[in-house]
């Protein structure tokens, strides 16, 4: 490949704008990539009030072009989507607004038909910022998040659901190890493991501490059993699958106050490598990133290759990052930036093509006239840019 052809494919060229400003600030709830690898649903979300939204439409990674808007059910923000064996997509829990009540409904969207409906039954149990993972055995397995305690307060859930497709069903699984919410998690050995690492804790504070132990779902016996800490506790982060059995994990939010009593205002620059192994698995540092970045996105692009593009510092007067960079073999490559800096956004790739589209541009003092700035703006990379 010559140097001109990966300078075109590390471009960002304009798409359509999408049909809202929205922003997504969970982990699995921004963008999914439908089964025939073209097309890319986008649902939900936060409008510039932090309110839910009923939005959703379908991006054409080869026509280049957003299909007509169609409305969920329930608007919802801090949900997750998931693709189902099918090729339809189950979009779960969520919730209204700020100091709403957790949403237990889900939904199901059918590309066929271009339609949301609601599954026959929903959850057991309301959540928010909880993780939803497709297993080896077809069925979906949502766990953990928020939910809101008689009296007002937010409590993490250690609670975990499983939903059967085939009657649309919600079964209890086994509880994880901790309660977390704002958690990744990433399917391994295609589905037959599932790691679950960092999140954090509401405790009632203005920053909800975040967390550093790990733990791994076993989709045969049913279980979870820990797998280790990362070397730093992470929100606001990124876990991308490398391979079948290794994931890359990225940034998150500023740590706060130290051991020591020192305070780091910035967000974090590190990155680990977890590998999984019969004993469990372990955790290795690898090459930090030039910069600190949290409410970033992280996409594979595959050969154990990892897009990271956007975030911010801080969410609070702070302007979305423009830069991206490229993972590979423990080493950093900065690459071309966004036109258009963002930070909680919806990212996807298919087919060495990237789009990202909406999110948060500006806040506080860094936005123009008001405390929250929503980008519609969307991008695209990758050939045919």
């Amino acid at each position: 490949m010559t140097t001109a052809t990966l300078e075109a494919a590390d471009s960002w060229s304009p798409a359509p704008d999408y049909a809202a400003a929205v922003s997504w600030h969970g982990q699995h709830d921004a963008a999914v990539v439908l089964k025939d690898g073209t097309k890319v649903l986008l649902a939900g979300g936060a409008d510039a009030a932090s309110a839910g939204v009923k939005q959703s439409a379908v991006y054409d990674l080869q026509q280049e072009s957003w299909s007509a808007p169609v409305l969920l059910g329930t608007a919802r923000r801090l949900h997750t989507m998931t693709l189902l064996p099918s090729g339809k997509v189950l979009v779960a829990g969520g919730q209204g607004g700020p100091g709403a009540p957790a949403l237990a409904t889900a939904e199901l969207y059918d590309p066929e038909h271009r339609t949301w409906n609601a599954t026959k039954h929903p959850m057991a149990a309301g959540r928010w910022g909880h993780s939803a993972v497709l297993l080896s055995n077809g069925q979906v397995l949502v766990a953990g998040g928020s939910t809101v305690r008689p009296g007002g307060t937010v409590m993490a859930l250690r609670s975990a659901e499983l939903f059967d497709p085939a009657d649309e069903t919600w079964t209890k699984a086994a509880d994880m190890t901790d309660a977390r919410t704002g958690h990744t998690a990433v399917e391994l050995q295609a589905g037959k493991k599932v790691l679950v690492c960092g999140g954090s804790v509401p405790v009632g504070t203005a920053d909800d501490p975040a967390l550093a132990f790990c733990e791994l779902y076993d989709t045969d016996a049913k279980t979870w059993t820990p797998a280790g800490s990362l070397r730093h506790p992470r929100s606001a982060h990124t876990a991308t699958a490398l391979s079948g059995t290794t994931v890359l994990v990225t940034g998150g939010r500023a740590p706060g106050a130290s051991g020591d009593g020192g305070f780091d205002p910035f967000a974090r620059a590190t990155a680990e490598v977890f590998t999984l192994s019969s004993g469990g698995g372990s955790w290795q540092e690898t090459a930090p990133m030039p910069g600190g970045r949290a409410f970033h996105r992280a996409v594979s692009l595959g050969s154990g290759r990892v897009l990271v593009v956007g975030g911010t510092d801080d969410a609070v007067n702070e302007a979305g990052y423009r830069s991206a960079l490229e993972y590979a073999a423990g080493t950093w490559t900065k690459v071309a930036g966004l036109a258009e800096g963002r930070w909680g956004f919806a990212a996807a790739a298919s087919g060495g093509k990237v789009l990202v589209a909406g999110g948060v541009a500006r806040t506080g003092l860094a936005a123009a006239a008001q405390a929250i700035e929503l980008t519609r703006s969307a991008e695209r990379r990758g050939s045919g840019s």
